[in-house]
């Protein structure tokens, strides 16, 4: 067992870690941030994006002992300090960017990764980006109007689907 000491979203986190642990296993089972979600183990769905160092990458590729002394945000870590859903969260929601929710958490923290490096970001560059995110039932168009949205451009012509 390896000792693993980082900051989880602005918080002392530390573990005792085998060295196989995942990343997203150790958010997920020894910190109790469950938002991470893990869809497929092999870094197709992207279900598991967190943020280490202010990068977005997949927790279930990442080995917790990669993460020491890192700094990770998770989707817990999102919401305004007063508990309210931040800009893209709210976009996702009004522009029903979500719908069973599995893929939500690490769609958001895709778009957070996306906004921070394009913060205006056309339509063909949001599908992109997300090629590594798998949703199975909104069909992606909603998702990329919610960025845009939160992005603070104009999406009242896009029609919905």
């Amino acid at each position: 067992m390896t000792q693993v000491n980082m900051t989880v979203n602005g918080k002392s986190a530390s573990g005792d870690v085998e060295g196989r642990t995942l990343l997203a296993q150790f958010l997920r089972d020894d910190q109790g941030l469950t938002g991470t979600h893990i869809g497929c183990d092999t870094s197709q769905c992207g279900a598991c994006v967190v943020h280490v160092n202010g990068e977005a990458v997949k927790a279930c590729t990442m080995l917790a002992i990669e993460a020491d002394g890192a700094t990770v945000g998770t989707i817990e870590g999102q919401a305004n300090d007063d508990g309210s859903l931040n800009v893209i969260q709210q976009a996702f929601q009004d522009h029903h960017g979500l719908q069973c929710g599995f893929c939500t958490p690490g769609m958001v923290m895709s778009a957070a990764a996306l906004l921070k490096d394009n913060p205006k970001p056309s339509e063909a560059e949001i599908r992109h980006y997300l090629d590594g995110n798998i949703c199975r039932c909104t069909g992606y168009h909603n998702i990329v109007k919610a960025i845009m949205a939160a992005s603070g451009q104009d999406v009242s012509a896009i029609a919905a689907e």
